[in-house]
């Protein structure tokens, strides 16, 4: 859980917004991300690794676990023409407890990969329900005021409350259709980014 419009992304990327809640178009999005993860390949890095953080014992921060989730069984489904190693699902979620070990795994086990860290967030009021993509690390953690370190080469995020409270509890009351729809939303759009990758190379 990240506190990203307020602080905690590194050096104050670009962050842009698009609201679920009206008018969601999945190929803008995806158009974006793309882009940033076409930029960090272009460095010399192979492959996508999705870093879906949060738990699934909490409304508001069970964004990152669906989302891992639902591309973990897309996944499976692709069989050979896998294109990115997720970690953080509803069975093995990501979280505060073990965060540190995971990204030392993937430092590991997958150098030269682009990593995607996704986590729920808190923003301004105006902006709940809606998802943020940028390129930089995130600070998960900040929302609910835990001092975390900072993960991944591009973020994504999406707005489940207000920056005016922070308290856990609030995250229980997050509604469920709300975090779904932001997920289903981030994931059609990596489809669609992963569609363009089956017609390319570059991945």
């Amino acid at each position: 859980m990240g506190l990203l419009e307020c602080f905690g992304v590194r050096s104050k990327p670009e962050i842009y917004y698009y609201n679920t809640r009206f008018e969601f178009h999945p190929q803008v999005l995806a158009g974006k991300l793309e882009e940033l993860i076409k930029k960090e390949l272009e460095k010399g890095k192979k492959g996508v690794v999705f870093l879906c953080i949060g738990t699934d014992r909490s409304t508001g921060d069970s964004l990152g676990p669906l989302i891992g989730h639902k591309l973990q069984e897309r996944e499976k489904r692709r069989g050979s023409r896998r294109r990115a190693a997720i970690f953080g699902t509803l069975e093995r979620p990501v979280h505060a407890m073990n965060l540190e070990q995971y990204q030392e795994f993937v430092a590991r086990n997958f150098p030269d990969r682009v990593l995607i860290a996704v986590d729920a967030s808190i923003g301004s009021s105006e902006h709940v329900g809606y998802v943020t993509v940028g390129k930089g690390a995130l600070k998960p953690g900040l929302g609910v005021s835990k001092d975390l370190c900072e993960v991944g080469d591009i973020f994504i995020t999406g707005i489940v409350g207000g920056s005016g409270n922070f308290d856990p509890v609030m995250l229980q009351s997050v509604r469920l259709s709300v975090v779904m729809r932001m997920a289903d939303c981030i994931c059609e759009s990596i489809s669609l980014v992963e569609n363009l990758w089956d017609f390319s190379s570059a991945v």
